[in-house]
């Protein structure tokens, strides 16, 4: 068998990381001229202040954006890109979940590049040469942002779309856990549950391989152990390190593989309403597993022994002790209760979704898609 395992970008690791920011951003940015995509909540909470004076006493010209609001839209990505430009900066820091993570990797391409993001919407065009190097550091411990090399925003029409390239990867990721420690409980639980699901989709679907189970095991290892301990505890750092990790090792995996059915129902009900991407995901997992359980592969299995289940069979028990333990309620926003489940399926049926629609060794036909829809909408609040 071959398989490539791509790179992993550089990390520093625990509890005081964020301490390096200033002078690790000072060796990444020869002109001294750094763009900051932020979290908004960030400057809320007057947390983003000391670290642009961090940047600042490192000797660099700080130009900050926090015009997010939601997952990242095309929109948001370009106008940080047009402020990066303005002050000619020559790297990115992203700081934040998710959203800030994504924006600001895609900022890194068209800063030199094309100023719409949708030019490199589903790959439609190649990145340019040049790239800006970037610098992670997530506050929420979830979607893998960090790790992998693919950005998710959403273009005019609402639809989540997605670009990649390896150049998008940071040249350096802070996980700093006690940044992850305010964050509410159940946006902790649904960020971390999503970093599950990304493991296990990453070591399960038709495009594993073993580079990429040795990463998702990982991952689906420390998630396991520590959520439950993060529910109890919030603010055990060791824990919340461990969340970290887990969800970084799952974007190394995601990132060599990509992920599969949860994600495309994910994807399709975020077209549809707002919605937590993480809660989303978990929701789709839910509604999908069983059908994957009564469909074992050998993958499967391996999945289900990292988790600590005997076997295949016993994952959806473990799926719902899971959410149990983590103390989130699994529910669409009211947003959704008019949404029917044939525009839900019709939505999972895009070609944005397509490769993970089409991931596992059998797809699910029209009728079983329809099924997961009907028993995602029927949570919604």
């Amino acid at each position: 068998m071959r398989y490539s395992t791509g790179t992993i970008p550089a990390t520093l690791c625990g509890p005081g990381a964020i301490d390096r920011l200033g002078p690790e951003a000072a060796a990444l940015s020869p002109a001294g001229s750094v763009l900051l995509v932020a979290d908004p909540w960030l400057q809320a909470q007057g947390r983003l202040a000391p670290l642009e004076q961090a940047l600042a006493g490192a000797g660099l010209r700080v130009t900050a954006f926090t015009g997010l609001s939601g997952e990242p839209k095309s929109t948001q990505v370009a106008a940080a890109a047009a402020a990066g430009r303005a002050a000619g900066a020559d790297l990115v820091v992203g700081i934040g979940g998710g959203s800030a993570l994504d924006t600001a990797k895609l900022a890194t391409a068209c800063i030199p590049g094309a100023p719409d993001p949708m030019a490199y919407a589903l790959a439609a065009a190649p990145m340019p040469p040049g790239l800006l190097p970037s610098l992670l550091v997530p506050t929420t411990a979830g979607t893998g942002a960090e790790s992998c090399a693919t950005c998710i925003f959403s273009g005019p029409d609402g639809r989540k779309l997605w670009a990649w390239d390896p150049g998008l990867k940071p040249r350096l990721v802070l996980l700093d856990p006690a940044l992850t420690v305010s964050l509410p409980r159940d946006l902790t639980a649904f960020c971390a549950l999503d970093a599950f699901v990304h493991a296990f989709e990453a070591a399960t679907n038709a495009r594993t391989h073993p580079g990429a189970a040795l990463h998702a095991h990982h991952a689906l290892g420390l998630i396991c152990a520590a959520l439950p301990r993060v529910a109890e505890a919030p603010g055990d750092l060791a824990a919340r390190e461990a969340l970290l990790l887990g969800a970084f090792h799952a974007g190394v995996a995601i990132d060599m593989c990509g992920t599969a059915i949860a994600h495309a129902l994910s994807h399709g009900a975020a077209a549809l309403a707002p919605v937590q991407h993480g809660l989303a995901t978990a929701l789709g997992f839910g509604v999908s597993l069983g059908w994957l359980a009564a469909r074992p592969t050998p993958q499967v299995e391996a999945a289900a022994r990292a988790c600590g289940c005997a076997g295949a069979a016993a994952l959806p028990g473990f799926w719902e002790a899971l959410v149990a333990r983590s103390g989130a309620t699994l529910a669409l926003p009211a947003a959704f209760r008019g949404v029917s489940a044939e525009a839900l399926t019709r939505a999972v049926e895009g070609p944005e979704c397509a490769p993970m629609l089409t991931a596992h060794a059998e797809t699910p036909d029209r009728e079983t898609l329809l099924g997961f829809a009907a028993a995602m909408l029927a949570t919604a609040a």
